[in-house]
C-alpha cells in the first residue's frame, strides 16, 4: 500500500533529498502515520528513522532548509530535533535495544528498520512510510498494525510480557492510547499488564504523571481509570483513589461506591472544561472519604470533615508524585476543601451565604460551581433536574451579589493605616478586630461594601474598644 498523500508537507521531500545525499534510507514512523490513517487532524510532531546516523540526517535537513533552523542534539539518546513551520521533527538512527530488570533505560545498538519496528510499543505505532525517492509513501507494516487500527485494538508487536517488563511505562501508554482513541487492549496484552503491574514501581513519578495527565485530559477519562484499576496499576500509583472502592453495609445501611462515583464526576466535568487542574480536583474531591468513613446507629454512614482531610491529602499526593507544589496544587486543594459548600448553599440561597462563598472562593468561584454541578450523579431524573435548578439559582445569585457588593477578591474599604490614623494607634490587635468587624458586617449584609458605611462602623467599633477618635 502507498500513502504518498500523507507526505504532502514539503519537509518530507527535503528529508528524502537529504537522506539521498547521505546515501542512507529514511522513514517516517509512529504517531504521524497512525494519526494520518485515523484521520486525527494535522500532526504537530514527526518521528523519522534513519538507517544510519539520525543526528547527521537532522543536520543535513537543516542545511537544506531555507531558514537553516537550529538542530538540538541529544547525544545520550542518539537523537536530534528541529522545528520547521510549526512542526517538530525528531530524528533517530534505527536501533535495537536490550534491557536489564531494574531499569527501563535500554542498552542501544545500531540496527535495521525491522529491529526498530520490533522495539516499538504497539503495532499501531510500528507503522512506517518510506521516504526514499524510489518507494516514496510505501507502507511498511510488519505486525499488521493496519488491521489493528481498523479493529481498534492495542497490541504489542512482540510478547507482551517482555514488552511491558522491559519498559513498564508502556503499560501506562497502552491504557492512555486506549482512552484517547477509544480502543480495546487485546486480552493477552491486558493480562500481561496485570501480571507486570508491580514493575511500574521502577518508573519515575514524573513519567507516570505525564501519562496520567493525558488520560485525565481525554474525552472520557473513566475509560483509563477503570483499566488502571482492573490491571492493579492504580493501587501502585494512586492508592487514595482505589481506597474509595467498595460498599460497606451495617444493619442494612449502605453507602455509595465512592470510586465509581468519582469516575462519573470526572467524566461529567470533562464535558464542561479542559482545565487539567479542575479535572484533577474532580478526581480527588472525595479522597478524604476513605479515612473519615464511620458508622453511627443514629445517622448511618458519615464522612465528617472529609473535605478538610482530602485537602490535606492533596498536598501529600502531589509531593509523592513530584507534581508542582505551587498555585496549581493550592487550586486543587481549595476546590477539594470547598467542594461541598455550594451543595449546602443550594438548600437555602441567601445573600449572606453567597457573599461568603464568593469571598472564600475568589476568582475560582465559577470553577467551584462547575465542580459541584459535575458532582450530581443521581440517576433519579427529578432529583437530577432539581439539583441543577438549585445550582442555577446559586449561579444567578452569585452574579447579582457580585455586581452589587464586589466581594470577589475582597479588599476592605478601610485600610489598617486609616484605622491607625483615626485612633492614633501603633500596630495592635485592635486594628485587626476593627477590620474583622467591618469584613463580617459587609459579608452579612449589615452594611454595604462602601467607604462611608465602613468608616462609620469603624468609629462605632473603636468606641466600644475604648478608643478615641483623633
Amino acid at each position: 500500500m502507498n500513502y504518498k498523500e500523507a507526505l504532502n508537507h514539503p519537509i518530507f521531500k527535503i528529508i528524502s533529498k537529504s537522506a539521498q545525499q547521505l546515501d542512507i534510507d529514511s522513514y517516517v514512523i509512529g504517531g504521524f502515520v497512525r494519526d494520518f490513517l485515523l484521520q486525527r487532524g494535522d500532526a504537530k510532531d514527526i518521528d523519522v528513522v534513519a538507517i544510519g546516523d539520525g543526528i547527521q540526517l537532522a543536520k543535513q535537513v537543516a542545511y537544506n532548509l531555507p531558514d537553516k533552523p537550529n538542530v538540538q542534539v541529544f547525544k545520550t539518546y542518539g537523537t536530534a530535533m528541529l522545528r520547521y513551520k510549526g512542526i517538530e521533527i525528531e530524528f533517530v538512527g534505527a536501533r535495537k535495544e536490550s534491557y536489564t530488570e531494574d531499569s527501563r533505560n535500554p542498552k542501544v545498538m545500531s540496527g535495521s528498520l525491522q529491529d526498530d519496528q520490533n522495539r516499538r510499543d504497539f503495532t499501531i505505532n510500528a507503522l512506517a512510510l518510506n521516504l526514499n525517492d524510489t518507494n516514496f509513501g510505501d507502507l511498511l507494516d510488519p505486525f499488521d498494525g493496519i488491521n489493528d487500527l481498523e479493529k481498534k485494538i492495542i497490541r504489542t508487536p512482540l510478547n507482551p510480557d517482555i514488552t511491558y517488563s522491559d519498559d513498564p511505562l508502556r503499560m501506562m501508554r497502552a491504557i492512555r492510547f486506549a482512552t484517547q482513541l477509544d480502543f480495546k487492549i487485546e486480552a493477552e496484552s491486558l493480562e500481561a499488564i496485570t501480571r507486570n503491574a508491580q514493575r511500574i514501581n521502577i518508573i519515575t513519578n514524573e513519567r507516570i504523571v505525564v501519562e496520567l495527565h493525558k488520560i485525565i485530559e481525554s474525552k472520557t477519562p473513566s475509560i483509563g481509570f477503570l483499566l488502571l484499576e482492573k490491571t492493579n496499576l492504580l493501587k501502585h500509583i494512586l492508592p487514595e483513589i482505589t481506597n474509595l472502592k467498595g460498599i460497606d453495609e451495617i444493619e442494612g445501611q449502605r453507602h455509595k461506591d465512592n470510586f465509581y462515583h468519582t469516575l462519573e464526576v470526572l467524566d461529567n466535568i470533562a464535558k464542561n472544561t479542559d482545565n487539567l487542574w479542575l479535572r484533577w480536583a474532580a478526581l480527588l474531591h472525595d479522597i478524604g472519604k476513605a479515612p473519615t468513613k464511620k458508622f453511627s446507629k443514629k445517622v448511618g454512614w458519615t464522612f465528617h470533615a472529609h473535605e478538610f482531610e482530602g485537602s490535606k491529602m492533596v498536598y501529600h499526593l502531589f509531593k509523592r508524585l513530584k507534581m508542582p507544589l505551587n498555585d496549581k496544587m493550592k487550586f486543587v486543594q481549595k476546590m477539594v476543601f470547598m467542594s461541598s459548600r455550594p451543595i449546602v448553599l443550594a438548600q437555602d440561597v441567601t445573600d449572606a451565604a453567597v457573599r461568603r462563598l464568593v469571598f472564600d472562593a475568589g476568582d475560582y468561584v465559577d470553577d467551584l460551581m462547575t465542580l459541584c454541578e459535575a458532582d450530581i450523579t443521581t440517576k433519579n431524573p427529578k432529583k437530577f433536574q432539581k439539583y441543577h435548578n438549585n445550582f442555577k439559582l446559586v449561579r444567578d445569585k452569585i452574579i447579582e451579589v457580585e455586581a452589587r457588593d464586589h466581594v470577589r477578591n475582597f479588599q476592605p474599604p478601610i485600610s489598617g493605616e486609616e484605622i491607625m490614623k483615626a485612633f492614633n494607634l501603633k500596630p495592635s490587635r485592635e486594628i485587626g478586630l476593627i477590620k474583622e468587624t467591618i469584613k463580617e458586617a459587609i459579608l452579612e449584609g449589615d452594611i454595604p461594601n462602601e467607604y462611608d458605611a465602613a468608616y462609620q462602623l469603624m468609629l462605632e467599633k473603636g468606641e466600644k474598644l475604648g478608643l478615641k477618635n483623633q
